[in-house]
C-alpha cells in the first residue's frame, strides 16, 4: 500500500517533470519572435528612425519664409537737447519688412527635403531586413552549434564502444597499448571539440542579444530546429524583384529626384530675391507724421562666381547619384548571384551527404566494427570511419544552415522574397 510518504514522493516528482518541461519550452527560441523583437529594439534601427523624423521636421522648415524683420529708431536734430516735436526732422521710427523668395524657390527647397526624407525611409527599410537577415544567421548558427553538440554525444558511444573493444583485446593480448592510447584520444577530443562549441554558443547569444536590443537577460535558449524552404525561383526572377523592390535602389532613385531639384533650384538663384519694407515716421505735434513703402531686389551680379559654379556642383551632384545607382545594381545583382549559387551548390552537397556519403559511410563504420572485432581490421581504420562519418554529419547540418542563411540574404536584398511564389516551407 502507499503511503502518504509515497504519494508526497511522487507528487513533487511529478510536479519537478513539469517544472522543467515548462522551462524548457518557455526557453525555446522561436525565429519570428526574435526578428520582430529585433526590428521594435534594436538600436541601430532606433537610432535611424530618429535621423528619419528630424528629416521630416525639416520639410515645413525648408519652405518656411525668412522671419520678418522689425526695425524701431529715433532720429534728432543736433546733440544739444531731445528736439522731438520741436524740429521737423526729429521723429520715431518703426519699420517691417519680409523677404520673398523668386516664385517656384520655396517649392524646389521642400522638394529636395522630401526626396531627402523619402531616401532615408528606403535606407530604413534596407535596415530593418538587413537587421532581420543578420538576427536569422545568428539564428542558424546557435542552431547549428546545439547540433553539432547533438552529433557529437549521438557519436560518443560509437567511440565509448571502439575504446571498449581495444581494452578488451588489449587485455586478451590481441592489440597493442598504443590502439588504446588512440581511441581514448579520440574520445577526449569529442569533448574538447563539445567545450568549443558551449564557447561558441555564448559567443553567438551575446551578438544575437546585441542585435535584438536585450540587455542583461538569461540564456537566450536552445532554437527551434528551422523548417526547410524549398526555394523555386529562378536568378533572373530573383534580379527582376530585386531590381523593382530592393529598398536600396529606391533610396538611391530618391536620391536623383534630389539631385535633380538641386540642379532645378541652383538655375533658379539666378533671379533675384526682393524684400518688400514698410517704415512709419511719428513726429508729433504741428508735423505731419510720415510713412513710406520700399522694395529691394538682390542683384546677381557675381553669377560667374557663384551661381553658375552652383550649377556645376549640382550637375556633379546629379552624375554621382546615377552613378551611386549603378554601382547599388551591380553590387546587389553580384551579391543576388553570389548567394543563389551558394544556395544551390548547398542543395547539392546536402543531397549527396544525406543521400550517399552518410549511409555509405555508416555501413562501413559497421562493417569496420565487425572487422576489428574478429581481428581482421585495425582500430586506426575504425577510428577513421567514423570521424568520416561524423564530418560528413557535420557538413550536412553546416550546408544546410548556410542554405537557409542564403534565403535570408537574397530576402534582405530583394524585399518580400521569402514570402514570394515559390518559397515555401515543409
Amino acid at each position: 500500500m502507499w503511503t502518504l510518504v509515497d504519494a508526497r514522493k511522487i507528487f513533487i516528482l511529478a510536479m519537478t517533470v513539469l517544472l522543467l518541461g515548462t522551462s524548457s519550452f518557455a526557453q525555446e527560441l522561436n525565429l519570428s519572435d526574435l526578428v520582430d523583437e529585433a526590428l521594435k529594439n534594436n538600436p541601430d534601427i532606433l537610432a535611424f528612425q530618429a535621423k528619419i523624423e528630424a528629416a521630416r521636421y525639416r520639410i515645413p522648415q525648408s519652405k518656411s519664409l525668412p522671419d520678418p524683420m522689425f526695425m524701431f529708431g529715433y532720429q534728432n536734430e543736433g546733440f544739444k537737447r531731445y528736439t522731438y516735436g520741436e524740429e521737423q526732422g526729429s521723429q520715431w521710427m518703426f519699420s517691417a519688412s519680409q523677404q520673398f523668395l523668386f516664385p517656384g524657390k520655396r517649392a524646389l527647397k521642400e522638394e529636395m527635403s522630401q526626396r531627402d526624407a523619402e531616401s532615408l525611409e528606403a535606407m530604413h527599410d534596407l535596415l530593418k531586413l538587413k537587421t532581420a537577415a543578420r538576427v536569422k544567421e545568428l539564428y542558424y548558427d546557435l542552431f547549428l552549434a546545439y547540433k553539432n553538440i547533438d552529433l557529437l554525444k549521438d557519436r560518443r558511444d560509437l567511440f565509448f564502444r571502439i575504446e571498449d573493444l581495444t581494452l578488451a583485446r588489449y587485455s586478451a593480448g590481441k592489440a597493442m597499448q598504443q590502439e588504446v592510447l588512440m581511441a581514448q584520444t579520440e574520445k577526449y577530443m569529442l569533448l574538447e571539440r563539445e567545450e568549443m562549441f558551449k564557447q561558441k554558443i555564448l559567443s553567438l547569444e551575446a551578438m544575437l542579444r546585441a542585435t535584438i536590443g536585450r540587455e542583461k537577460e538569461p540564456p537566450l535558449g536552445r532554437p527551434a530546429e528551422p523548417a526547410y524552404q524549398v526555394f523555386l525561383i529562378t536568378l533572373d526572377d530573383a534580379l527582376l524583384r530585386a531590381d523593382q523592390n530592393s529598398p536600396e535602389i529606391k533610396s538611391r532613385k530618391k536620391m536623383i529626384e534630389g539631385a535633380n531639384t538641386k540642379v532645378v533650384l541652383a538655375r533658379r538663384e539666378y533671379y533675384p530675391d526682393f524684400n518688400i519694407n514698410a517704415t512709419y515716421f511719428n513726429r508729433s505735434r504741428e508735423f505731419m507724421d510720415m510713412w513710406s513703402a520700399t522694395a529691394t531686389i538682390n542683384i546677381p551680379l557675381y553669377y560667374k562666381t557663384k551661381q553658375e559654379p552652383a550649377v556645376l556642383e549640382a550637375k556633379a551632384s546629379l552624375a554621382q547619384a546615377k552613378q551611386e545607382l549603378e554601382a547599388a545594381k551591380l553590387m546587389i545583382a553580384a551579391a543576388i548571384k553570389d548567394n543563389f549559387s551558394m544556395l544551390r551548390s548547398s542543395e547539392k552537397l546536402m543531397d549527396l551527404y544525406k543521400n550517399g556519403l552518410i549511409p555509405k559511410n555508416t555501413q562501413d563504420v559497421e562493417l569496420a566494427f565487425t572487422g576489428y572485432a574478429t581481428g581482421r581490421t585495425e582500430a586506426i581504420v575504425v577510428i577513421s570511419r567514423l570521424k568520416t562519418l561524423l564530418d560528413y554529419e557535420t557538413l550536412y547540418w553546416n550546408q544546410f544552415v548556410e542554405r537557409e542563411k542564403a534565403i535570408a540574404r537574397l530576402n534582405a536584398i530583394t524585399e518580400g522574397l521569402a514570402s514570394a511564389p515559390g518559397v515555401e516551407k515543409k
